[in-house]
């Protein structure tokens, strides 16, 4: 990323669960948008309270292409139940992880975001 590129923020907001069905909606949305390396991508689980192992495929595969793409790929507002299935597949280490949507701009030193649908 060049220092005048700005930062566009991609944000993803599945919703209720992420199983078979919910799992296939993510992964269509996600194959959706080509990874670039001046993007963020946000997993926003503030509304899924259930997820099963078949949707942790969308969120590995949506890992692998922004790494292969030099994007990166956060997740926040995980809740409890969702976290446990991280915690147990071991993924909590693979995934950057914040606790809230704003959590994840304080990491960055440069405000210069762009919101993207």
């Amino acid at each position: 990323m060049t220092p005048t590129q700005e930062l566009q923020v991609i944000l993803f907001k599945p919703q209720a669960s992420i199983d078979l069905e919910g799992g296939m909606a993510l992964s269509e949305q996600m194959s959706g948008i080509v990874p670039q390396s001046h993007q963020l991508w946000v997993i926003d689980l503030a509304e899924v309270n259930f997820m099963d192992s078949s949707g942790l495929v969308p969120l590995v595969k949506g890992l692998k292409a922004a790494r292969q793409s030099g994007c990166r790929l956060v997740l926040c507002n995980v809740q409890t139940p969702v976290r446990l299935i991280l915690e147990l597949t071991q993924l909590d280490t693979v995934f950057e992880i914040f606790n809230t949507y704003e959590d994840i701009f304080t990491t960055f030193k440069d405000n210069s975001l762009v919101l993207a649908a």
